[in-house]
């Protein structure tokens, strides 16, 4: 696998080898060795997957300490923009955002430490996502920043009248109302 670093420290895009033939392909999408090697010790513990039509978009979202979550993300089915923002205290980019477009032609995967709040808008007709946590999910460590927090200036590449949320996501708070609650260090 190639590892690429991003413009935030931790979070990395990481291609796959890809091996094709007239009957199709096969990769691997995860070994443990090669990604320890890469990335750094990471023991996922939570595999999760989801299923949303164009439009969807999903986030910000992060798990607040002692609960926090590490994830490697990858689309099965269809294409979506990955939405990465720094959320870690100290960090040099805190606030700062890497988008990448992750499709099932690419194979890419995205890997973001503890301390990133994570997002996907879902760019074709429908996607198939899934992601790898090293930690469980905890509802009552839920954390969140408004998908359209001007301060972030994401790029979501769907037209805002056509972004379909959640009710839970139609809530959530500016990056700017939260910073004095967030636990994460660089």
């Amino acid at each position: 696998m190639e590892v690429e670093k991003t413009a935030i420290p931790g979070v990395f895009i990481i291609k796959p080898r890809i091996f094709g033939d007239d009957r199709g392909y096969f990769f691997e999408s995860f070994n443990e060795k090669e990604f320890t090697q890469a990335v750094g010790e990471i023991k996922f513990v939570q595999d999760n997957e989801s299923k949303s039509c164009y439009g969807v978009v999903r986030g910000l979202h992060f798990q607040k300490p002692p609960f926090a979550q590490s994830k490697l993300v990858r689309v099965i089915v269809g294409k979506v923009l990955d939405i990465a923002v720094d959320i870690r205290k100290g960090s040099p980019t805190f606030g700062k955002h890497v988008a990448v477009e992750l499709t099932a032609e690419n194979h890419l995967q995205f890997f973001m430490p503890k301390g990133i709040a994570h997002g996907f808008a879902v760019l074709s007709q429908e996607a198939v996502f899934q992601y790898k946590c090293d930690n469980f999910y905890a509802p009552q460590s839920e954390g969140a920043i408004a998908w359209n927090d001007p301060a972030l200036a994401i790029d979501w590449h769907i037209p805002a009248n056509e972004v379909i949320l959640s009710e839970k996501d139609k809530h959530h708070p500016l990056l700017a109302e939260i910073v004095d609650t967030l636990d994460f260090n660089f």
